[in-house]
């Protein structure tokens, strides 16, 4: 898949997603699939236990997603100087009620 990028020794999606509950994979499957729709600058980091997701090689974070037992933690930043959102989206909830704010995050990110 494109945009992704990797420093070091870091885990692939593949890797990570056997930590994720199988109940809540779809979940943040839905939310990644999302967040790489947003265009071609999108890259994806993959960290211990989190993905973040950047726009450019500048790599100014937009969305920290990360699993929990019952849902998704989605942290949002739109920039440097404001505060980081932090929604919590629970398994039976539908993507749509965030991902009007990530798309504007992505946008607004410098």
């Amino acid at each position: 898949m494109e945009g992704i990028i990797s420093f070091g020794n870091k885990k692939s999606y593949e890797e990570f997603k056997k930590q994720i509950p199988g109940p809540v994979l779809p979940l943040f499957d839905s939310i990644r699939e999302f967040c790489f729709s947003l265009g071609d600058k999108m890259m994806e980091d993959v960290r211990m236990h989190r993905v973040v997701f950047c726009k450019s090689m500048a790599f100014r974070w937009f969305a920290d997603v990360e699993p929990e037992r019952e849902g998704v933690i989605v942290k949002i930043q739109k920039g440097r100087k404001e505060p980081i959102q932090i929604i919590h989206v629970k398994i039976d909830q539908e993507i749509s009620e965030i991902t009007q704010t990530i798309k504007e995050a992505f946008e607004e990110i410098r």
